[in-house]
């Protein structure tokens, strides 16, 4: 075992993905330097700036340069320095990545990384502090995957490099510099699937990213104080409706489900997933926003919607 921290795992991952396969690229404002938070430190001394390619400040640009490598036959790995950047690459990522395979019938693939971050708690002020996966979760063709720990921030970032359809990384900045104990062979994480990193039998808590570890937390405070002594922590890695199979295994245990997620009030993905879990499990669930919108049509205007 060995003391790391997420960004640290981040860039071992990176290395040891560009190590193994020389398709593979990084391509980013300032990467060659190591980028904001040094996720990409040292790659450009050991693989050159052919292969760890600044670009100009341009979100757009970097997303359809990428897409066309991607096309190409390398595996790109580019990096929005903030999530709220990805607003002026949607129309690349979310109509050109993501439908390439379907709109080709089969016969184009897009194996690219997006690695961005986002969420508050961090003083970056209103443009560099918003959860925006949600929407990213809304577009058919695109993965979108959110580490809570640095082994699953190295596991995850290999498979979504290996992965032959575009991936969206979503990392926390504020579990960057987080100590922990990680092996010293990093294993694979697949996409999809959910972790279980406590067992229990009265409650399971589903968080993702920062909130994972509040969970817990969470947990061991409920087993101390309380009859509520198993709860069920299930670290949601991947954000997928594929997930809620994974979510059959503790719901079948246990009689209510928590969900723990940083995002906004409205339209977020914990309520259509909440009803798919359900629908699927007939099991009674109490979301911890207290109300769920899955089913809910937004109206544009509360003032029209009154009327």
């Amino acid at each position: 075992m060995a003391e790391t921290t997420t960004i640290g795992a981040i860039n071992r991952a990176l290395a040891e993905a560009m190590r193994g396969d020389e398709r593979v690229i990084v391509l980013g404002e300032d990467v060659a330097e190591g980028g904001p938070f040094t996720a990409t430190a040292g790659l450009a001394e050991e693989f050159g700036v052919s292969r760890v390619i600044n670009t100009p400040i341009s979100e757009a640009a970097i997303t359809g340069v990428a897409i066309g490598a991607a096309q190409a036959g390398l595996r790109p790995v580019l990096e929005i320095m903030y999530v709220d950047f990805l607003t002026l690459a949607l129309d690349q990522l979310a109509n050109a990545a993501a439908k390439a395979h379907f709109m080709s019938g089969g016969q184009l693939t897009v194996p690219l990384v997006v690695r961005t971050q986002g969420g508050a708690g961090h003083r970056g002020a209103a443009q560099h502090s918003q959860s925006l996966e949600s929407w990213l979760t809304h577009v058919p063709g695109l993965k979108v995957v959110m580490p809570s720990r640095a082994v699953d921030a190295a596991g995850l970032l290999a498979s979504a490099i290996a992965d032959s359809n575009p991936v969206v990384f979503v990392e926390c900045k504020t579990l960057y510099f987080r100590k922990e104990q990680v092996p010293d062979e990093l294993p694979a994480v697949p996409i999809g699937e959910a972790a279980v990193l406590r067992e229990g039998r009265d409650v399971t808590i589903v968080a993702l990213s920062r909130l994972v570890h509040d969970a817990l937390g969470a947990a061991e405070r409920l087993a101390a104080v309380s009859d509520l002594a198993a709860c069920d922590d299930c670290n949601e890695p991947a954000i997928e409706r594929m997930l809620v199979a994974e979510l059959r295994r503790p719901a079948d245990r246990t009689t209510e489900e928590l969900r723990w997620e940083s995002l906004v009030a409205l339209g977020r993905l914990d309520g259509g997933l909440s009803n798919e879990t359900l629908r699927l499990l007939g099991t009674l669930i109490n979301s911890a926003s207290a109300t769920s919108y899955g089913e809910r049509a937004m109206p544009a205007s509360v003032t029209i919607a009154a009327m």
